[in-house]
Formats: structure tokens, sequence, C-alpha cells
């Protein structure tokens, strides 16, 4: 009675490895898609009017949270790190 109560235990560590895993993989999937929609957001300020600006602004600050909420939950950085990593000063 001992193995099979010790197989079953193993057997749902096991399932919750992989359901761990495939939870990581799509985390990572859905940052990937966050970052590509974010460098989008960035790229079309430079054309956009001043109304758009401030929209795509907007747009810029709120994936930018997802993307280091994501990051975080992926354990890629810190948890004190709310604003993620420093930017060098402009010349």
């Amino acid at each position: 009675m001992a193995q099979i109560i010790r197989f079953s235990e193993i057997q749902a560590a096991r399932q919750r490895g992989v359901r761990q895993a495939r939870d990581r993989e799509s985390l990572a999937s859905a940052v990937a898609l966050l970052k590509e929609s974010l460098a989008a957001a960035a790229g079309m300020l430079n054309e956009a009017s001043g109304a758009e600006q401030a929209e795509l602004l907007e747009r810029v600050e709120r994936l930018a949270t997802m993307v280091r909420y994501g990051l975080r939950m992926l354990g890629e950085i810190g948890e004190d790190s709310d604003r993620g990593p420093a930017l060098a000063p402009l010349p």
C-alpha cells in the first residue's frame, strides 16, 4: 500500500513539474510579445502628432509595467526592482 501511495505522490509531482514548465513557457511567450508591442509603440512615437504621442506614451508605460511584472514572475529581475535597469543618461 505504501508503494502505491509513493507512486501516486511521484506522479503528482511530475505532473506539477510539467504544468509549471508549460506555464513558464506561456509566460515567456507573453513577455516576448509584450516586448515587441513596446518596441513598436516606442518606434511610432517619432512620427506621431502631439495628441497621438500622449496616447502612445501611456501605452508605452502600461506595456513597460506589464513587461517588468512578467520578468519578475519569471525571476529575471528582482522583486525590489520596480523600474527595471537604470538607463544611461543622455549626452
